[in-house]
């Protein structure tokens, strides 16, 4: 039988950014969340959309930690790869980094469908942190990038429908508590590469989920989707239908065209083909389709702004052209959440290829246009036809291991003998964050640390929760219960557990940072200073070296403090705290946006204003976040410089 698909291992070697170690405090924080929308905007939404806005939101990232550890010093390094190719297409896949398309190359032109990002720059665009751009990426999860942007995913070769290899890609998501899979294949002589994903629900309640497939691609291109009207969502905040292609007067099919960062979700009507496509001044670009399931459509633009454009900088090399991207998901918007019911799954095909059509001219001929053309490439009937052909080879299981991911999924399986055909979970996946939740779960009892360093993750889902609430009371284990209650919205609680293994606990600050937090939330800010300057001066205490570890608790505990005791104002403690953190912390650039604070609230503007000319970088800058203009503004009427422009809206009048 001839292999009409050919997977292969590479290695690339790229300018790439380290990830670093990932943030030792428990995320207790809600959820910081830019796509809310104001009430109002709910009442002329169709029945169905309205319901899903409000399904379930997640109010946290536990049990995920936040990945705020890397930087931006680039230096060669090797990124494992899987490559997919027949004799058309060529695939890059990155199983590390969340099995991610890179690349997709059509071989026969040479023409490369993506935007291919030549360099590996996290940043703080996922949901817990880290998130790199280009390609095309699977978003899982809640609103927003993965928290497996740059998480290492299962990987092995399946049989393909067609006879020849497949390859799979799977995972347990953390945050709903599901495992999906991801199939990639070639049918030999095919322009387009099919992908089958599947969600799976073993639980016996239902639960809330989402999933967005986010294609990047170059700029320069007009986006054509089957609609005439989307829903907006810019920097107002507001959820809104605008008509397709031109509203204000301006064609906001063209990215170029829009000022500032925003969302366009087209409406395409029911019984409609469902595709979307980016196609180039001369009509090349890619295409992308798949069964009805996948029923939205999205265009994002970062906007032709100053912001929008250092943004576009600062995840790739500078000269390096702009990108948008085009994407699909289960439901009209990425604000909103869909129902998977109790021991079910949900499924779907995805195809992505060229395609060549006029982009210019009316917009409805337009899309007549690369309608027709894709019909005759990839008629919608053969698409369904492949979605039927590969259900039944969802559940083979894999032929060879080509990546492994994380052990989570084995401990879940392992918990409630789930049955996972296809996905397999294998106890050999545990590591070591498994192991006390292993041991817990087989004797009842949570181990003790055997030596001595920042406390591991937290499961909080309520099987977990109840099995800690049974367990004997040590302090570690009331450390973890307090998390989980917390989680599970009950404070007081949580604080009640932290506060009952204060007097015995060997190490009291990851305590003591707990608490400071439940302070803050409660308003209670001089006492939460208080408490953070006491969990770091512990924590200073208790640190064995200056490794990543012990470095990453100090910065992140060094960092919570420091602004603690600045809203406070106790200055004076805050310098003292500085002095006292780590100098390769206060080089990062988040310290040195901290330091300026630090200064202008001891009266030194000057200084201040030299922390800004000597120049920093805060490598974890949130999407969207204001915090260096503002503090800019604080220092004089100057211009904010365009190297620290990253304002996704225009100033207020």
């Amino acid at each position: 039988m001839v292999v009409v698909t050919r997977i292969r291992r590479e290695v690339l070697t790229l300018p790439a950014a380290r990830l670093g170690a990932d943030n030792p405090l428990p995320p207790l924080r809600p959820l910081d969340e830019v796509h809310r929308i104001d009430d109002r905007d709910r009442e002329e939404m169709p029945r169905d959309m309205a319901r899903q806005l409000g399904l379930e939101p997640l109010a946290g990232l536990l049990p995920v930690r936040v990945r705020d550890g890397y930087g931006r010093t680039r230096e060669p390094r090797r990124v494992e790869a899987l490559v997919i190719e027949n004799d058309r297409l060529r695939a890059t896949v990155l199983p590390g980094l969340g099995g991610r398309i890179a690349s997709l190359l059509h071989l026969p032109t040479g023409r490369e469908l993506l935007y291919r990002n030549p360099v590996f720059q996290p940043a703080n665009f996922a949901l817990n942190g880290a998130w790199y751009s280009g390609g095309i990426e699977w978003n899982i999860g809640a609103t927003g990038h993965t928290t497996l942007s740059c998480a290492p995913l299962h990987a092995a070769r399946v049989p393909a429908p067609d006879g020849g290899e497949m390859l799979r890609l799977w995972e347990w998501e953390r945050l709903r508590d599901l495992p999906f899979q991801v199939d990639l294949w070639l049918p030999e002589g095919s322009d387009f590469l099919y992908v089958g994903a599947r969600i799976r629900n073993p639980h016996e309640r239902p639960v809330a989920t989402y999933w967005w497939s986010n294609i990047a691609v170059p700029e320069d291109v007009r986006v054509l989707a089957p609609a005439e009207e989307a829903w907006f969502f810019g920097y107002e905040r507001r959820l809104r239908r605008v008509p397709v292609p031109s509203y204000d007067g301006v064609d906001r099919t063209y990215p170029a065209n829009s000022p500032y960062a925003a969302d366009y979700f087209y409406e395409v009507p029911d019984g409609r083909r469902r595709w979307i496509a980016a196609l180039d001044a001369d009509g090349h670009g890619l295409v992308q389709t798949s069964t009805d399931v996948l029923r939205g459509r999205k265009l994002f633009v970062w906007g032709a702004g100053p912001g929008g454009r250092r943004w576009q900088q600062w995840l790739t090399e500078p000269g390096t052209g702009g990108y948008c991207e085009i994407q699909a998901g289960l439901a009209r918007t990425q604000l909103e959440h869909v129902r998977l019911e109790a021991e079910s799954e949900v499924s779907w095909l995805e195809a992505y290829g060229p395609l060549g059509a006029p982009p210019g001219g009316e917009w409805t001929e337009a899309v007549r246009e690369a309608e027709g053309r894709l019909a005759s490439a990839l008629p919608r009937t053969r698409v369904e036809e492949a979605y039927a052909a590969w259900k039944p080879c969802a559940d083979t299981e894999p032929a060879q291991t080509l990546a492994v991911g994380s052990g989570w999924g084995a401990l879940e399986v392992l918990r409630a003998d789930w049955k996972l055909p296809g996905t397999p979970f294998p106890e050999s996946t545990l590591g070591e964050a498994q192991a006390p939740w292993r041991e817990l779960l087989r004797t009842g009892s949570l181990p003790e640390p055997r030596r001595v360093r920042p406390p591991g993750e937290t499961l909080v889902a309520p099987h977990w929760r109840d099995m800690l609430e049974t367990a004997p009371a040590t302090p570690h284990t009331e450390y973890h219960l307090g998390v989980a209650q917390w989680h599970a919205g009950d404070g007081a609680q949580a604080v009640r557990s932290w506060e009952r293994a204060l007097p015995l606990a060997p190490s009291l600050w990851p305590l003591l940072r707990c608490l400071a937090v439940a302070d803050q939330e409660a308003g209670h800010h001089e006492r939460a200073a208080e408490r953070y300057a006491e969990a770091f001066d512990d924590l200073c205490r208790e640190r064995r070296d200056d490794g990543e570890v012990w470095t990453a608790a100090v910065a992140a505990l060094g960092r919570e403090a420091l602004e603690a005791l600045l809203r406070a104002r106790r200055t004076a403690q805050a310098r003292a705290l500085w002095d006292r953190l780590l100098p390769a912390v206060r080089q990062r650039g988040r310290f040195r946006l901290l330091h300026a604070e630090l200064l202008l609230a001891e009266g030194s503007r000057a200084g201040a204003r030299a922390v800004f000319d000597e120049d920093f970088e805060v490598a974890d800058l949130r999407e969207g976040a204001d915090v260096i203009g503002r503090l800019w503004a604080r220092l004089g009427d100057e211009p904010l410089p365009g190297r620290y422009d990253f304002r996704m809206r225009p100033d207020p009048v």
